[in-house]
């Protein structure tokens, strides 16, 4: 579930749930947060914000389900840790945080040798420690199948970038090339090996913390990490911000293995960001970031007034294309 913003008195933020875009997994969110009236405050961004010692914490959490997110055998047991750590961190990298530490919980099968447990735990422990974070600890159980609870807290200075912000005529830009784990996915599927760079881009994935760090020393307006695709993410801003996207598929930055845009912008769990950048900001800044870390920001979309359906509408040389099934939870 998005998490709670508690940066502001409990009376003001008890009506501010940030909107969520359409989807049975979100209106499930929405009946819950109903039923929770006053008890649930300001949910919606991809962390909850709270003051701590003169500063504010971000704090999040994930979970990471074989069978869900991933099918036994496909990855090693440290793939796996390291995996189940980059999403949850990424929740940080998409309000512009600061990682400091994780807690980790995990259910395992009984038949998992100790060795592969600590395996596991190893694949955790690189993918924090390759953002400056540590393990604080956690909790094992015994389970009927895999899963991996990650609660991940980072640092804030000044104030987050949250979903809302974006306003018409910003540009909507993303990080790295899509589609590498959708096309891993698809060949494991198929009973083949992944291409190597595909499986990396699955089995490996960087949360983009100093990427997110510089987008908003550049104006980054509104944010969001892309777990469930660019389509279905960028309807989360737009409902967040109160603005309509148009996305240009030949504008698509795609992975070497995917085939083509429409896969692309249905791609998941890639953990690259979704940015909403003021108009000003074009090429140069675009190519000053690609020098910076070897990634390239593209500009995929322009932010139209609200008020229009569906919230993101897919072109290709300015003609209007049917939106590809994106998956869902429920």
């Amino acid at each position: 579930m998005p998490l709670a913003d508690t940066t502001e008195p409990r009376s003001v933020v008890v009506s501010r749930h940030t909107p969520l875009g359409p989807g049975s997994e979100f209106d499930r969110i929405r009946l819950a947060l109903a039923r929770l009236g006053p008890r649930a405050v300001g949910a919606g961004d991809d962390c909850a914000f709270v003051p701590a010692g003169g500063e504010y914490l971000a704090l999040s959490c994930d979970a990471s389900v074989e069978g869900t997110h991933f099918r036994a055998g496909w990855l090693r047991a440290e793939e796996l840790g390291w995996r189940a750590a980059a999403a949850a961190l990424s929740d940080l990298a998409a309000v512009a945080a600061t990682p400091l530490g994780v807690l980790v919980s995990v259910a395992l099968p009984v038949e998992w040798p100790e060795e592969q447990f600590a395996d596991l735990m190893e694949g955790v422990g690189e993918a924090v420690e390759a953002v400056g974070a540590v393990v604080w600890g956690g909790d094992l159980v015994r389970g009927e199948r895999l899963a991996i609870g990650m609660f991940v807290v980072g640092r804030l200075v000044g104030e987050p970038v949250r979903r809302r912000g974006a306003m018409p005529g910003d540009g909507l830009w993303v990080t790295g090339r899509l589609g590498g784990p959708r096309a891993a996915v698809a060949a494991w599927g198929a009973g083949r090996e992944p291409e190597a760079a595909a499986r990396a881009r699955f089995a490996r994935p960087e949360p983009r913390v100093a990427h997110a760090l510089w987008l908003k020393e550049h104006g980054a307006k509104a944010m969001i990490d892309v777990s469930d695709g660019v389509l279905p993410d960028a309807a989360h801003l737009g409902a967040a911000s109160g603005v309509s996207w148009t996305i240009a598929l030949e504008a698509l930055p795609l992975h070497p293995a995917i085939e083509g845009a429409l896969e692309a912008v249905v791609s998941g769990e890639e953990y690259e960001l979704l940015a909403a950048l003021p108009p000003g900001f074009g090429p140069d800044q675009a190519r000053e970031f690609e020098a910076a870390f070897g990634l390239p920001l593209t500009r995929v979309g322009w932010a139209e007034p609200a008020g229009r359906e569906p919230l993101v509408r897919l072109v290709r040389d300015g003609a209007a294309v049917e939106p590809p099934f994106a998956f869902a939870h429920f």
